[in-house]
């Protein structure tokens, strides 16, 4: 368990642990010098259970709230200090407020210097705290008398505390790992040590973790928890790891940085928030308005976004959204408290709601439907009731991610809810299983009437398709969502067209009969260098214009592309020319080739290789600049089966990965208007 102290300067919160503990958490020569305590000082109390409790002891000075907020951050149990001989100050009232903002609603009121006050005036000051403390998380708080130089009350308070902590319990440490870093020096010998309150999850020696928000990563080298050299170290226990790592020194980690497991590294600098109002403010606050908010060990200029119609009232809550001045990591339902921009009081505090705010469309109803399932707290209930909402999909992984949550937890919820999940390169998005069987009857039967409507067209494009869908999910969650409908044989991929598995798009008897003559002359040792429409109708004895309306046709069937004007290559030519500029690209130091390396590669001649470089230029597969080339890797299932570990970011790309299908499409400058195709006259679709 971790004791904090809290109260005014001088009322005797060191003396105090140092009565319980023997231990002196001044350690500061300054602090020596003057008697006050100015920073976080830490001390430890064996338990009878075998249990160790930490202490950390805040300093009372109003100029020093900063590093009282740092320590406070992760505390299970409250010592609120206050004076028998002086009563309740201003940062008695301040320090509990504070307490009360956090969420920390187990504690303590020891009531000291005792020996210093009549019993009359004892009683007076405790019927004062008494009255104080209504209203708050500590309002049933014991009252101990007590006395550092006779000792008085010391040994029950003591008990106090092993009682409360045999009640209390350890925190549960499914989570993953998180520590707010408040101390960080070097070791003669040892290295660098950050110290800090382990806020979830378990570290053991040897694990990696990342030093955020800047992203440095490390290598656990050993553990002190509590005070004692351990081979891990649990939530709830204050611990000092000493770190190992090419950039890991004493400056690179500082107070306010958080040691997290890798996958949790995720800064922010714009969350949506529930704030409290105090209600000693004198009004509102406004929009934009700038404050400092505190969060675990850290603090961090900010400025307000008001989300209700009206803004907080004092002693009010409301909901606003916090834009910071750098990012910080954080998770969501951590508690954070806000000051003034001088540092002169206390303004309120609240809970975080959603790490991954919008800068725009702050308060649409969608969204703020979404706020007010993040405010039910617990995870499973709020994934349930998101899955509800618009837009009706969860990015699992993501919303894992910003709660600290464990994969024993990702599993349990998953049998749990009975969500249908489709895992892509960058995460894990969910549904329901009723929205997931209305995505799929919806998905089908646009197919269906899009062959009926089109029954020679070969598919329907893959923006085409997403944008027609309910709940309309990201590119790459609808391209897994396929892959599963292709493994279950409902439907088919060919290149970037969706077709269910039944539809096949045939020539005529005639054509296929031509087909079959003119294929052998697109394939084969050839294949790089195909005759152009006039050649073939000379080399078959065919008419010129036969010739190109059956190559304009299976054009649109998907099975040629025309890359310059009357040149068709075969897609599956085109594809292994996409492959073989990828894997120029690869072997290229800077990832760039020119045409002449691509030229000897395909073996065609170097204005055959310009004219097939400037079709992929014209379509995104290759971005130019002056003679050489690097390949746009979200284009690349422009002319091969897109794939679902592959990149296919198509609002990134600027559009449909495929304008086949497109009745705008036009195959040629001046020529007639066709529903696929493309040829060196044609632009990017946009």
């Amino acid at each position: 368990m971790i004791i904090g102290t809290a109260g005014h300067i001088d009322h005797g919160k060191t003396s105090l642990v140092r009565a319980l503990t023997g231990v002196d958490t001044d350690r500061l020569k300054e602090e020596k010098a003057r008697g006050i305590s100015i920073d976080l000082g830490f001390a430890y109390l064996p338990a009878p259970n075998g249990s160790v409790l930490g202490f950390v002891d805040v300093p009372g000075h109003e100029k020093f709230i900063h590093n009282m907020l740092a320590g406070a951050a992760g505390i299970d149990f409250v010592i609120l200090v206050v004076a028998a001989d002086d009563g309740i100050k201003p940062q008695t009232l301040e320090h509990l407020a504070i307490v009360d903002l956090l969420g920390i609603e187990k504690g303590i009121v020891a009531l000291t210097k005792v020996d210093l006050a009549s019993p009359p005036w004892r009683a007076k000051v405790s019927a004062d705290i008494a009255r104080l403390l209504k209203g708050t998380g500590l309002a049933d708080a014991t009252i101990v008398p007590v006395s550092t130089v006779t000792g008085d009350g010391i040994a029950e308070l003591r008990e106090h505390l092993f009682d409360a902590a045999r009640r209390i319990g350890s925190r549960a440490a499914s989570g993953r790992f998180r520590l707010a870093v408040d101390r960080s020096f070097t070791l003669t010998g040892v290295g660098t040590v950050v110290t800090g309150t382990v806020l979830s999850g378990q570290i053991s020696s040897g694990d990696r973790v990342m030093v955020s928000p800047s992203g440095i990563t490390a290598r656990v080298r050993s553990i002190h928890a509590q005070n004692h050299p351990c081979p891990r170290g649990v939530a709830g226990q204050r611990c000092a790891l000493n770190l190992a790592g090419d950039s890991i020194n004493r400056d690179a980690v500082r107070r306010g940085d958080m040691v997290v497991d890798p996958d949790l590294h995720a800064p922010t600098n714009r969350i949506d928030a529930d704030l409290r109002l105090l209600a000693s403010e004198p009004k509102p606050v406004g929009q934009w308005m700038p404050l400092r908010v505190f969060h675990a060990s850290t603090d961090v200029g900010a400025r307000v976004v008001l989300l209700d119609d009206s803004p907080p009232a004092p002693g009010r809550s409301g909901q606003v959204q916090l834009v910071l001045d750098r990012p910080i990591a954080a998770a969501a339902g951590d508690r954070f408290v806000v000051r003034d921009t001088t540092g002169q009081r206390t303004i309120g505090g609240g809970t975080f709601l959603d790490l991954r705010a919008p800068a725009r469309k702050r308060r649409t109803p969608e969204r703020l439907a979404q706020l007010r399932v993040h405010r039910l707290g617990d995870p499973k209930v709020a994934l349930a009731a998101m899955l509800e909402i618009a837009p009706r999909f969860v990015e699992l992984s993501a919303f894992a991610r910003d709660h600290a949550l464990s994969e024993t937890w990702i599993k349990e919820t998953l049998e749990r809810l009975s969500i249908v999940t489709a895992p892509t390169a960058d995460g894990v998005f969910a549904m329901s299983a009723p929205v997931w069987l209305e995505l799929k009857r919806m998905l089908l039967a646009k197919l269906q009437a899009f062959h009926a409507d089109n029954p020679d067209l070969q598919g329907l494009g893959l923006e085409r398709l997403r944008l027609q869908l309910e709940p309309r999910l990201p590119a790459q969650a609808l391209l897994a969502v396929l892959h599963g409908l292709v493994r279950s044989k409902h439907i088919a991929l060919d290149g970037a067209w969706v077709r269910l598995a039944g539809h096949e798009v045939r020539l005529t008897t005639d054509d296929e009969r031509l087909w079959t003559r003119i294929a052998p002359l697109l394939s084969g040792a050839e294949r790089f260098r195909p005759p152009r429409v006039r050649d073939t109708a000379t080399l078959l004895g065919l008419r010129e214009a036969d010739v190109r309306r059956l190559l304009k046709l299976v054009g649109r069937m998907g099975k040629v592309d025309e890359v310059a004007h009357d040149h068709f290559f075969l897609r599956a030519t085109v594809a292994e020319m996409v492959g073989v500029i990828v894997d120029l690209s690869g072997t290229q130091p800077p990832g760039q080739f020119t045409a002449a390396q691509f030229r000897d590669r395909v073996d065609n001649g170097r204005k055959v290789a310009i004219q097939i470089l400037e079709f992929f230029d014209r379509h995104g597969v290759t971005l130019r600049r002056g003679d050489l080339r690097r390949i746009n890797k979200y284009r690349l299932n422009l002319f091969r089966g897109p794939s679902a570990d592959e990149p296919h970011d198509i609002q990134a790309s600027g559009g449909e990965a495929s304008p086949v299908g497109r009745p705008d499409f036009k195959s040629g400058k001046g020529r007639e208007p066709v529903l696929g195709g493309f040829d060196s006259l044609s632009l990017p679709p946009r």
